[in-house]
């Protein structure tokens, strides 16, 4: 990307939907956004924590909660969007996981909010984008929308679908003016993840990074402009690896595959997900200066 062009979408003064706000990785995205000035419309589903995020950071954001998953929700996100003046950048964030064996998993929870709400806020928002001199879309993904996992086939499924979505969407509207990024972290330091899946990570030796870390690397893919952004080794050995030689990955992980079922059928994960997923009883739309 050129020096002229990535002037154009630097951060300072832009207004940028962050949705998913209060999860582990979206509070440290959200404070590098107001330190390198921007504006933060910050979106999830617990108005008071909302709130709070927002006076506890500089600069002037605002708050809207809603239910991703809800489409009448969804579509007041978009009025409120461009009644209070438009963005400039739509981080889809918001997502939730399950670690459970195929039985036991709630495939629709997963869809719903990890692909179908991307999806349908990226359509909803597309034409105010496409106006901006310079905006972009950041997709957030994983690791996992490149590599099938055991245990998390209902959240890999979901990611995959997502960075195909990216990747088309990409190809269909980007240009110097508007980017579509897609953004993929690999195990993350934050509450989707149980104890049974840190556990696992650990007797695995499988990194987990801090929300920070992760929260670094999507501002330096904002600043480069950088379509795909894979984080951590060997992950994204294995993500070039599965591509072209995806029985060689079945070796390597049919080698783990005892203990992750024995860490996946004792998992409470369900819990988390109706956690994630359970509506406010009160809704807000609020701005701080």
């Amino acid at each position: 990307m050129n020096s002229a062009i990535a002037a154009n979408h630097q951060l300072a003064g832009k207004r940028v939907l962050l949705t998913g706000a209060t999860g582990g990785i979206g509070r440290a995205v959200a404070r590098r956004l107001a330190a390198a000035g921007a504006s933060v419309l910050f979106v999830a589903r617990q108005p008071a924590e909302l709130l709070l995020l927002s006076q506890q950071l500089p600069g002037t954001h605002s708050c809207f909660s809603a239910d991703l998953t809800a489409t009448e929700e969804l579509k007041a996100l978009a009025d409120f969007v461009k009644a209070t003046g438009g963005i400039d950048v739509l981080i889809n964030n918001a997502g939730t996981s399950q670690f459970a064996l195929t039985a036991e998993q709630d495939y629709a929870a997963q869809m719903s909010l990890n692909l179908l709400a991307p999806m349908q806020l990226c359509q909803l928002l597309l034409p105010e984008l496409s106006q901006r001199t310079a905006a972009t879309i950041v997709n957030i993904g994983s690791a996992f929308g490149s590599i099938g996992y055991p245990g998390f086939s209902g959240y890999c499924a979901s990611k995959f679908g997502l960075r195909g979505f990216t990747e088309a969407l990409k190809r269909e509207v980007s240009s110097k003016a508007l980017r579509v990024l897609y953004f993929a972290p690999r195990a993350t330091q934050t509450a989707i993840n149980s104890a049974a899946v840190v556990a696992m990570n650990q007797e695995l030796g499988n990194a987990m990074d801090k929300p920070d870390d992760v929260a670094a690397e999507l501002m330096q893919q904002l600043q480069t402009g950088q379509s795909r952004w894979y984080i951590g080794w060997p992950e994204k050995f294995f993500v070039r690896l599965n591509a072209l030689l995806p029985e060689l990955v079945d070796r390597a992980i049919g080698g783990k595959r005892a203990v992750i079922r024995t860490y996946a059928a004792g998992s409470t994960d369900s819990v988390q997900i109706q956690n994630n997923l359970s509506n406010s009883a009160e809704k807000i739309t609020a701005t701080r200066s």
